[in-house]
Parts: structure tokens; C-alpha cells; sequence
């Protein structure tokens, strides 16, 4: 049994590695990543998703994010051939440049993806947080940066039985 988990994580670890090392977003928009985790989803993937949906989702946050009293702190945005990469930039200084107050950004965005008409309209699990909400989209990662030093990346893993996720920092 322990040679089998060995043998899943090494996986994780080579593949998570190799993904970094083929990442043509840092340098452009975020600094090389400095930290990784592979979070093993808990939510299916929908029927019907596109570049479209995972676009349209994004206008959402977006237009959320707007509605406030006050300046945004980041900026998202979907990159790929497909828009199946979200990107979450700091647009000021001090904000999202440890891995704690990026999961904490992350948080808020769980509650705020909720309340988007698509996952209104889904009735999303209110215990699927905002990883499983953006696999459930088809997003295969997102990237979480300062925009100056620090940058997170996290890999979506399809989910398994009994499985729970896992990290690497």
C-alpha cells in the first residue's frame, strides 16, 4: 500500500513539475512559480463546457468585483488555447504574496463564484470551494501571483474515491 501511494505522489510531484517547467505565462504575467499544489477535485465536470462558459464566468466575477465601493486588488483573467487556465493578479502592492492570504483570496472567491447566475442556475454544493467550482468549468489550473515575487499554481486532479487533496509548497 505505501509503494502505491509513493507511486501516485511521485506522479503528482513529476507531473506537476513538468507543467511548471511548460508554463509560457510566467515571465508575462506573473513571476516564475514559486510554490505548487495538485488539489484533488471533489465536484464532477460539467456537460457542455467551452471557452465560452469559462469566459462568461469570469465576465461574472468580474462584473461582482466591479459592483464594490472600492478599487479591485486583482485583476483574473482566463489564458490557454482554450481559456482553461485562470490567472489571479494583484494589482497592488502587499496583496496575495504568501500562500495563506492567497487561500484566503481564494475563500472569498468560493462565496463570490456562488453567486453567479451559472452557479445559481447549477445549484452548486455550498461545500465545494472555489477549485471545484472552476474543474466543474473545466479549468485544469489557477495561478495566484503578487505580480511582482510570489506565485501559487494550483493543478486540478480529477477526483477519486475517498480521495482528498493534496499539497506541495
Amino acid at each position: 500500500m505505501r509503494a502505491l501511494q509513493f507511486a501516485c505522489a511521485f506522479i503528482v510531484l513529476l507531473w506537476t513539475a513538468q507543467a511548471v517547467a511548460e508554463d509560457r505565462h510566467a515571465g508575462y504575467y506573473y513571476p516564475e512559480v514559486t510554490s505548487t499544489e495538485a488539489y484533488e477535485v471533489r465536484a464532477p465536470i460539467l456537460d457542455g463546457n467551452d471557452r465560452t462558459r469559462r469566459r462568461n464566468f469570469i465576465s461574472g466575477l468580474i462584473r461582482e468585483i466591479s459592483e464594490k465601493p472600492y478599487p479591485p486588488t486583482y485583476a483574473l483573467f482566463a489564458k490557454g488555447s482554450d481559456s482553461e487556465k485562470l490567472i489571479v493578479i494583484s494589482v497592488r502592492d502587499g496583496f496575495f504574496d504568501t500562500l495563506y492570504r492567497s487561500r484566503a483570496l481564494m475563500a472569498a472567491l468560493s462565496a463570490m463564484a456562488r453567486g453567479t447566475p451559472l452557479f445559481k442556475q447549477l445549484d452548486a454544493d455550498d461545500n465545494f470551494i472555489f477549485f471545484d467550482l472552476c474543474y466543474m468549468l473545466g479549468f485544469t489550473q489557477v495561478t495566484i501571483s503578487d505580480g511582482r515575487d510570489f506565485a501559487h499554481q494550483v493543478k486540478f486532479l480529477s477526483p477519486s474515491v475517498g480521495g482528498k487533496a493534496s499539497s506541495k509548497n
